[in-house]
């Protein structure tokens, strides 16, 4: 498996647009802590948060390949469980429902991101540090804020047995720690 220094290289070649690795980046810490309160592989879920939309720009985010070209771009880099997990977060992709603990928590990891970013850029400061976590369940439940995220992923962390309210602390904690990376 490859190391976060070669991912991070990896990543910066394949990812040109600023708010895309700043998406990763957020995905790599919210992978990172929901691995850590899972007893799972910090590293592993890590790597998988950072590099899990390794080929959007190659694929135009074209829900019907994006996922599976990473697959290729990946293979023998990841270990397989995190490759399937990475393939399984665009489940357009493949058909197929996710059913691993590993693909839960990165679909709803990787999703939570957007939500967290939507509702600190509302706060006046536009500061991570000022965002509470009952502030992002709250805005679970508005439809028309941040429309384009998935809330159906985001609760995929009920699969994995974390509650919504503690998952929403559990990510805002873990992006406050790279607010500086972030820029939030």
């Amino acid at each position: 498996m490859i190391n976060r220094e070669e991912a991070v290289k990896l990543l910066e070649e394949n990812i040109q647009a600023e708010n895309m690795r700043k998406h990763c980046y957020a995905s790599e810490a919210v992978m990172r802590a929901i691995a850590k309160k899972l007893g799972r592989d910090e590293e592993e879920w890590g790597i998988a948060g950072l590099l899990h939309d390794i080929d959007v720009e190659i694929t135009n985010a074209d829900p019907y390949t994006h996922g599976p070209y990473a697959e290729k771009m990946l293979k023998g880099k990841v270990s397989e469980e995190a490759l399937d997990a990475i393939v399984m977060h665009n489940e357009v992709a493949t058909g197929l429902e996710r059913t691993t603990e590993f693909q839960h928590a990165l679909a709803a990891g990787e999703t939570i991101t957007g939500l967290i970013t939507a509702t600190t850029l509302v706060y006046p400061d536009k500061k991570i540090i000022s965002v509470k976590p009952n502030s992002v369940t709250k805005r679970m439940k508005q439809k028309a804020f941040a429309a384009s995220v998935k809330r159906e992923n985001i609760l995929e962390c009920e699969k994995i047995g974390i509650s919504l309210p503690e998952f929403a602390e559990l990510s805002v904690n873990a992006m406050k720690e790279i607010s500086d990376v972030l820029g939030l």
